[in-house]
């Protein structure tokens, strides 16, 4: 046969696991969020990313040119705060750096069992820069109605459990659940404080999206922190914190340190 018939019969099959390897990471990065899309750039002004270093620690929400509130469960002893970004391959619009962090004082921090009170208000060094890029954006005044329409966004993994993290941010439409049906699918971890989203598809917030939002009427109803493992499970919803139950403690905290 000759020895010419292997080599090529061997190149052509490293070219076909090539391709197929290049088309397994392009449809990865085409499922956003989980079950989601890319984010038209920009479409969420309020989106902030928490940074160790280079490392993304979770995501957050600018409600004041001074202040961005997360899920207490991302604190950490020193990070920063990109502000304005779309993919965070980029050089950050703006970075600033944190001058305090004020987890909410019935958060508990010793036991990773208990989500209750997952909330967290970030004072920034310096104040944003606003723009077209970056805007705060208004708390709810009101809780969110059952089957309200929602956005999530957020730089996390958009595959699970293997974690896959792309570089631009990933929107998802979910809707809101009833509290009966978020108690029937996580048994006695959930209570007032907390509210669920989700779709029949599973779309999702997953590992990376913690602290950031859930929009619903253009307005900040929840905070992302905690759900099912692996995420996006139809019937087990992504569960935020509902900041309808805190609208007294943000705005007192924000107005003793302001």
């Amino acid at each position: 046969m000759g020895r010419p018939l292997p080599c090529a019969g061997l190149m052509w099959a490293v070219l076909l696991l090539l391709l197929a390897s290049w088309a397994g990471r392009t449809e990865a990065q085409e499922s956003k969020v989980l079950q989601g899309h890319e984010c038209e750039a920009h479409s969420q002004p309020w989106q902030t990313a928490l940074f160790q270093g280079q490392r993304l620690l979770c995501g957050g929400v600018l409600v004041d040119p001074m202040w961005v509130l997360s899920a207490a469960h991302c604190k950490k002893i020193k990070y920063t705060v990109r502000l304005g970004d779309h993919s965070l391959l980029s050089k950050p619009d703006q970075e600033i750096s944190v001058a305090r962090s004020i987890q909410h004082p019935c958060f508990n921090h010793s036991n990773n069992e208990d989500h209750s009170h997952d909330l967290m208000l970030i004072r920034l060094s310096k104040q944003a820069a606003l723009g077209p890029k970056v805007k705060p954006i208004n708390l709810a005044k009101q809780c969110a109605r059952v089957g309200q329409k929602c956005t999530i966004s957020g730089w996390g993994t958009v595959t699970s459990p293997r974690e896959n993290f792309p570089d631009t941010l990933n929107c998802a439409e979910v809707e809101i659940f009833s509290q009966k049906k978020c108690e029937e699918a996580y048994p006695g971890k959930v209570n007032d404080g907390m509210i669920c989203a989700g779709n029949s598809n599973g779309a999702d917030t997953c590992q990376g999206d913690s602290g950031g939002p859930l929009v619903c009427g253009g307005v900040l109803q929840g905070i992302t922190s905690w759900g099912s493992d692996p995420c996006g499970r139809p019937k087990k919803p992504g569960v935020y914190t509902n900041i309808c139950r805190y609208l007294n403690w943000i705005k007192k905290t924000m107005g003793n340190r302001s």
